[in-house]
């Protein structure tokens, strides 16, 4: 395995969507690494960015406000970057469904224009983009490896696989270091909780921190795939230093289904509060049920040695306890 402390130790890196939730994580774990992390973020509302994510690392990260479709701005920023990690995306499925156009801006032009940037001013830079698992859209089979058939049940999905398809033709064409990670259900500490449209874990956490009720749609047996977000950044950290990493896709999720009802019981029994109770669909989340999803993540596992190691029930404690510890300005 890739000895990722030594390698990102005074390099330069850049992490777009570096206020939201993954992001910021990672540009922590990065500063903690040594490296020289600069962040993109825009600061779009609604969409999870936030400067109190990165709080306690202030003069440590260089953090820019902007969009990543300036032209201008991209390349400024991509110039003399080692490692770029592409996380600036809108996350709501619902979401860009109903503003199916700025879905596009966000998930589509905007990446364009950071691939174009990286192909003028640091076409050596390895870039790590990160994809869903929504791009696969209904499971044909289970668990879903790399090769199923992506089929999409919204516009957030269609999106993120054009992106994923740019940085794999940028690879192709250009030789830029791409490579793709498809990723679960993350959880955990600075995850959007302030409402239900970036994924139920979220809305969950806060439901139960607060003592209110965990309104599971249908009979709560649909299984998902949660990782905890820790191990997600080592899966980042691990692509963009792993020359065998280059031109790839890869799943990341944790091997371990649970149904959706059960995550609810976790977090009410992390909390010490609040109530489960089982809820008949809305129409409008109805008809993006994908119903049963878990990867499959031999292919990451066996070429970056990487692997999920948190257990669902310590990583929803240890989420609790970070909002409970933050509360006042997560969820106020």
């Amino acid at each position: 395995m890739t000895d990722v402390a030594s390698y990102y130790a005074g390099r330069r890196v850049l992490v777009t969507g570096g206020l939201g939730f993954i992001g910021s994580n990672l540009a922590l774990r990065l500063a903690e690494l040594g490296a020289r992390v600069t962040v993109l973020d825009c600061l779009l509302p609604g969409q999870g960015g936030d400067l109190y994510n990165l709080h306690g690392a202030e003069g440590q990260i260089d953090v820019r406000i902007g969009d990543m479709r300036d032209a201008g701005l991209c390349r400024q920023l991509a110039e003399g970057q080692e490692v770029v990690f592409n996380l600036a995306a809108r996350t709501s499925h619902v979401g860009s469904l109903q503003a199916p156009l700025d879905d596009l801006e966000m998930n589509c032009r905007a990446h364009l224009c950071l691939l174009e940037a990286l192909r003028a001013c640091s076409p050596a830079a390895r870039v790590v983009y990160t994809g869903s698992r929504s791009q696969y859209g209904r499971a044909r089979y289970l668990p879903v490896d790399e090769e199923h058939p992506q089929c999409p049940t919204d516009i957030n999905g269609v999106h993120k696989a054009a992106a994923e398809a740019y940085h794999l033709l940028y690879w192709r064409l250009y030789g830029l270091r791409a490579t793709c990670l498809r990723l679960g259900n993350v959880y955990g500490p600075r995850m959007p909780v302030r409402d239900h449209r970036h994924g139920f874990v979220g809305w969950f956490v806060r439901l139960a921190i607060e003592g209110g009720t965990l309104r599971v749609y249908g009979d709560g047996s649909q299984k998902r795939d949660l990782v905890y977000v820790d191990d997600v950044v080592d899966a980042l950290l691990l692509a963009g230093a792993s020359p065998a990493a280059e031109g790839q896709v890869f799943n990341v999720g944790s091997g371990q289904p649970v149904a959706v009802g059960e995550v609810a019981r976790l977090l009410v029994q992390a909390a010490g509060q609040g109530r489960v109770e089982m809820v008949p669909f809305p129409e409008e989340d109805a008809s993006i049920e994908v119903g049963d999803f878990y990867a499959d993540c031999r292919k990451i596992v066996s070429v970056l040695g990487w692997q999920a190691r948190t257990g669902l029930a310590e990583g929803l404690q240890r989420t609790v306890e970070f909002f409970r510890q933050h509360r006042q300005h997560y969820l106020s």
